[in-house]
């Protein structure tokens, strides 16, 4: 039986982020799960196209946005939010944990314009609370690991699990990022994998492993069990965790890490403007050189 609600999702090929419009086909209710803000890195051109197919399928589909979930502060792709919000006046929806992802990134990118107690956002969700939905019900499920405050949203027999599984075939998310941990990771996602082995999972990201041509989103609970090259039936903790480890030592940082966080903290909220009215990204400068750091200046890490 599928799931009786409306669903669009809409991949950006740049950031290889799925965003999904979600509604109730009674109501035309409906909600918005991490939206994207289109970014060129190289001119630091902003463009909202993404966000526009989305409002453009809602009106076809005559669905009212009443909120904008977000699984977690992104580090791939910059979030779309307060455009949404300013379009339709839903309210941006985060983990309650996003407070201590804020504080950790304050004081790199001197954000004092943060607001206190995660007030950028307009509600701060907890483990086990639900959203209406017009006849639906969104649960919300807390699944730390790849950063504190990450969430899963839980809606009939669906559940869209932001950066905690990929595809079977690519396995799970970096736990490298402050405040993310790999045993924190393994214990949310097996918690994900105890719901009902027909459930469909949605995720926020679709990476092309080798040997797979075609972008893929949606699984299920049994597929991921059976199948994940990563936390499949009969991996433990203990191997989880090291192999994770490993692999995140490998990795490079995201190409849009340093922008991203800068406006996913923010809720979606660009920068303030400088004194001349320009908006500016600031890029911490950092060498691994002890030369170079004192002649320099700029910390040695």
């Amino acid at each position: 039986m599928r799931t009786p609600f409306g669903l669009q999702a809409f991949f950006d090929e740049a950031t290889s982020t799925i965003t999904y419009l979600v509604w109730d086909p009674v109501t035309r209710d409906g909600a918005v799960i991490d939206p994207v803000l289109n970014y060129e890195s190289q001119s630091g051109e902003i463009a909202t196209r993404s966000a526009d197919e989305v409002l453009k399928a809602a009106r076809k589909e005559s669905v009212e946005i009443r909120w904008i979930l977000e699984t977690h502060a992104h580090a791939d792709h910059l979030s779309a939010a307060q455009y949404l919000k300013a379009r339709t006046a839903a309210p941006v929806v985060i983990g309650e944990r996003i407070t201590e992802v804020q504080s950790n990134f304050k004081p790199l990118f001197d954000a004092r314009d943060l607001k206190a107690n995660g007030a950028d956002f307009d509600k701060l969700v907890r483990d086990g609370e639900r959203l209406r939905l017009g006849t639906l019900s969104i649960e919300v499920m807390h699944t730390p690991g790849h950063t504190p405050a990450d969430v899963s949203y839980l809606i009939e027999d669906a559940v869209f699990v932001g950066d905690t599984l990929f595809m079977p075939d690519y396995g799970t998310a970096r736990t490298d990022f402050p405040g993310g941990d790999a045993a924190t990771l393994y214990r949310s996602i097996r918690r994900l994998l105890e719901l009902p082995p027909a459930t469909r999972m949605f995720m926020c990201h679709d990476y092309f492993p080798p040997g797979r041509h075609a972008v893929a989103w949606e699984t299920t609970v049994a597929e991921q069990r059976a199948a994940n090259v990563h936390v499949r039936d009969g991996v433990d903790e203990a191997t989880f965790v090291a192999a994770r480890r490993l692999r995140d030592a490998e990795l490079a940082a995201p190409k849009l890490l340093l922008p991203s966080i800068q406006v996913n903290i923010r809720a979606g909220r660009l920068p303030p403007g400088a004194r001349d009215g320009a908006c500016y990204i600031r890029v911490p400068l950092h060498t691994h050189s002890e030369a170079a750091a004192k002649a320099l200046s700029i910390p040695l890490r």
